[in-house]
């Protein structure tokens, strides 16, 4: 049987972020493919992440630095080794590149955090994202995680792009592979509420992702009493994971700003609001709350950052604008808009099927996997700066984990000697 090892950097939470829901796509496509799974993580266990053993998937626990990893991966001899985003890569990937050296090695990124970073950077300075702010030492550690690994998933066109034109990294190593979901039917969307059954706006996003945070502190601040004052009777109803009490504390009925926490089913609140704002001031990657949108019938208002990779050469479902005032006259439009609003939600019906099919890209991927491990020798020698990387880290990151790894044998060995 073909095995697939994950490392993963979180166990997956489809219910509370994008990155959880686009691992179980993956896993989904592997298993559809006959692969025996197993999912390691070396992050404690939490109420809400997915059973994976319930879908069939083994599960391990993994520790940093010690040679128990060794052995582990050594038993279980994988054709494929995933990396969940880079940091993944870094501790392990040394590893996996000694023990099982035929393994393909695949980094799903997520997203570019370099790139997040440098926006989230440039707000703060009220400044463009410079060629500095892109070159980061951030920067370094994941484009060379990139060159090290023999293709790295890449959920944006946009990302795509800067990695080729602003990194020389060949496509080659790259692959473009967005959400993939399933085609939405005409049964399914005539189902969905009409405008007029549809009340308030919604803001939705796991709050211990910083963009959303800085996003509902836009609104609170910025754009939602813009709004308020054209329309005192509409609710802005706030949902997300983890919110913690300076995100509660922003609750106000008098305002009509209604933090709700975690949502049960993030389809059920979408699908009864009729717009949803996002005012994403930096990001990267794609926003799954716009996949969940567009599956529900919901038009958004968001910004350019926001919508990001999301059209390419297809029509935004709803407005988009970058500052206060534009935002908020925008989300005012589109919600008393009959036409407008229904105008949006078909364009989003058309993004998901024109733009996320799983279908479609899912071949293409596994095509892509199939002509990868018949050239891997001569795909890797055509990949001089990601030997070239991986054996200086080797050298540098083997030796300093090997050190660890002594340092706390030793100091097990002191608890036990008698006092």
């Amino acid at each position: 049987m073909k095995k697939l090892l994950v490392i993963g950097y979180v166990w997956p939470e489809p219910d509370s972020s994008a990155a959880g829901r686009r691992m179980l796509q993956l896993l989904d496509l592997f298993l559809e493919q006959d692969y025996k799974i197993t999912f390691a993580t070396t992050a404690a266990e939490t109420e809400v992440m997915t059973d994976l053993s319930a879908l069939g998937i083994a599960t391990e626990k993994i520790r940093l630095n010690h040679p128990s990893f060794d052995d582990f991966l050594a038993e279980m001899d994988p054709e494929i080794v995933l990396f969940d985003r880079f940091m993944m890569e870094e501790q392990f990937g040394w590893r996996v590149a000694e023990v099982c050296p035929d393994a393909i090695r695949i980094l799903d990124t997520e997203d570019l955090h370099f790139l997040r970073n440098a926006r989230q950077e440039a707000v703060k300075r009220n400044s463009e994202v410079t060629a500095e702010l892109l070159q980061s030492d951030l920067a370094k550690r994941e484009v060379a995680s990139i060159y090290r690994c023999d293709l790295s998933l890449i959920i944006s066109e946009a990302e795509m792009q800067l990695l080729q034109k602003e990194f020389g990294i060949s496509e080659k190593l790259l692959f473009y592979l967005p959400f993939l979901e399933a085609e939405l039917s005409e049964e399914e969307k005539k189902k969905l509420p009409a405008f007029e059954a549809r009340r308030n706006f919604i803001s939705i996003g796991n709050f211990r992702h910083q963009p959303n945070w800085d996003a509902v502190l836009n609104l609170k601040q910025n754009i939602w009493p813009l709004i308020r004052k054209e329309l005192p009777q509409a609710e802005l109803h706030i949902y997300g994971a983890y919110p913690a009490q300076k995100v509660t504390q922003l609750h106000n009925e008098r305002e009509g700003l209604m933090v709700k926490g975690w949502a049960a089913s993030a389809s059920e609140v979408i699908q009864s609001a009729r717009v949803l704002l996002a005012p994403l001031r930096f990001g990267a990657g794609l926003k799954g709350k716009f996949i969940d949108a567009m599956k529900n019938g919901t038009p958004a208002v968001s910004t350019s950052v926001g919508i990001e990779g999301m059209t390419g050469d297809l029509s935004w479902m709803g407005k988009i604008a970058n500052e206060p005032e534009a935002f908020a006259q925008a989300s005012v439009k589109l919600y008393t808009n009959r036409e407008l609003w229904e105008k949006g939600q078909r364009n989003g019906f058309e993004l998901l099927e024109k733009r996320f099919s799983k279908k479609s890209f899912s071949e293409a991927f596994l095509h892509r996997l199939i002509e990868l491990k018949a050239k891997l020798v001569e795909h890797r020698q055509n990949n001089f700066t990601g030997a070239m990387l991986t054996h200086h880290q080797t050298a540098s990151t083997k030796f300093m984990s090997r050190y660890i790894e002594l340092k706390n044998k030793l100091e097990e060995l002191n608890k036990k000697r008698p006092i």
